[in-house]
């Protein structure tokens, strides 16, 4: 699978979130209906998720933001054990 560059899955993020607190501040302005709706398509697709919400986590998983995000797991050096762990097992 190809995976969208980092960046510009970064930069449609931001505009999603942008555009989720423009429509939570005017829910029945239908143009800010639609652009969050183009946005989160777009996640979508690139995502290979079909709701908007399981593209968002996994962008953010991808991204290393989210709750299921490894940086903080790598700065632990939890992940780092884990495969010298499985090193290990697998040479015995």
């Amino acid at each position: 699978m190809l995976l969208p560059d980092k960046a510009g899955l970064a930069q449609l993020l931001r505009r999603y979130r942008t555009w989720e607190q423009l429509v939570l501040q005017e829910p029945h302005n239908p143009v800010r209906r639609r652009r969050l709706d183009d946005v989160a398509y777009t996640l979508c697709v690139l995502m290979g998720h079909r709701t908007a919400h399981e593209a968002i986590r996994a962008a953010e998983s991808y991204l290393g933001r989210g709750p299921r995000g490894d940086r903080g797991l790598r700065g632990q050096g939890i992940l780092r054990n884990r495969r010298r762990d499985s090193s290990r097992r697998e040479r015995t």
